[in-house]
């Protein structure tokens, strides 16, 4: 899987699937008639404006970024301003895939909602993968006695680390052959022989 699909939204991704289907918290904005029965606490018909409901990231995102939006969004705990400071004191000491697995995808989302926090929110992400790529670097380039320090990675972070890895394990084995001597192919010295050969005749 391209790497990109974790940021752009893509049908056919695995990835895109699940981090759409994450839940947020919405506050309805206009009355939806007849659909009532999608809040249990209440006995009306209809969706009456202020209700409270939590939304699929796929079904949240049309409603609030139409025009005059349907529903406005909290930001989920994770993403508020008190777990923003958490990451910006230490972003590499936080079991970032224990807060969400599609950490980075869902945010990546939250950013492009109509909410007033989607310039901070991108900061944080961007500076919180910058700090914690650089450990994911190191980790995946060096031998770790702690086995247990890879399941602090998030989805994104995971893919990155075994890629790195790979590549280490590969420039390694390549190293180890040693350097060959390069010998011209047999294409190109033939054609040198013909040409010498129409030269003499000439």
């Amino acid at each position: 899987m391209y790497l990109c699909c974790s940021y752009f939204p893509d049908y056919f991704s695995i990835t895109d699937i699940l981090a759409t289907e994450e839940r947020i918290p919405c506050t309805i904005e206009v009355k939806f008639s007849g659909l009532g029965f999608m809040d249990v606490s209440s006995d009306s018909d209809d969706l009456k404006e202020g209700t409270k409901l939590e939304f699929p990231i796929w079904l949240a995102h049309p409603l609030n970024t139409i025009q005059g939006s349907m529903v406005s969004i909290d930001l989920p705990k994770i993403y508020k301003e008190n777990y923003r400071e958490i990451l910006e004191a230490d972003a590499c000491a936080v079991p970032l895939n224990k807060w969400n697995l599609y950490y980075y995808e869902v945010g990546m989302y939250l950013r492009n909602f109509n909410i007033r926090e989607s310039e901070k929110l991108t900061e944080t992400l961007v500076q919180t993968f910058k700090s914690r790529f650089r450990l994911i670097m190191d980790w995946a380039q060096n031998p770790i006695s702690d086995l247990s320090l890879g399941s602090q990675l998030t989805r994104l972070e995971r893919e990155l680390f075994l890629i790195s890895r790979k590549a280490k394990v590969q420039l390694n084995e390549w190293l180890k052959k040693g350097i060959d001597i390069i010998e011209t192919s047999e294409v190109a010295t033939n054609l040198k022989k013909r040409k010498r050969v129409e030269f003499e005749l000439g």
